[in-house]
């Protein structure tokens, strides 16, 4: 007769106790767990032999949110993300209108009418657009 094989623990190593603090930490800075709770778990997390163990710390956490899916942090990306397309545009309409004051300037006053704005211009928009289409398409 036969005896069936226990299921026997398996150990975990470095990477593995490293990850497991990391989620922690995520978790505290999402306010699932208090400075002292995560003091707590993540010396448990270092002294972890087996994977029941590592798991037994982070049971109780939501670890959808804690992998990066949470809403708010998400919207608040995509908000950056926006500004930063916005100070960009800024900056560009500054640098347009600087170029074309000296462009009157010297057209005004030495008679040169060469259209040389044209070239910083085609170079500030084609920053612009490719900043601000991948953020246009990732926002979606």
């Amino acid at each position: 007769m036969t005896h069936p094989v226990a299921a026997r623990p398996v150990r975990v190593g470095d990477r593995e106790r490293e990850r497991c603090a990391e989620r922690l930490g995520q978790a505290m800075s999402q306010g699932y767990l208090t400075l002292g709770e995560y003091e707590q778990r993540a010396a448990q997390a270092f002294a972890a032999d087996t994977a029941d163990e590592l798991r037994r710390v982070t049971a109780d956490l939501p670890m959808g949110l804690i992998a990066g899916n949470d809403p708010a942090a998400r919207h608040h990306r995509r908000a950056a993300a926006r500004r930063g397309v916005g100070w960009h545009l800024a900056a560009y309409a500054t640098m347009v209108a600087i170029c074309l004051s000296v462009w009157l300037a010297v057209g005004l006053t030495a008679g040169a009418w060469y259209f040389w704005p044209v070239w910083p211009m085609l170079g500030g928009a084609i920053g612009v657009v490719s900043h601000a289409l991948p953020v246009r398409l990732c926002v979606r």
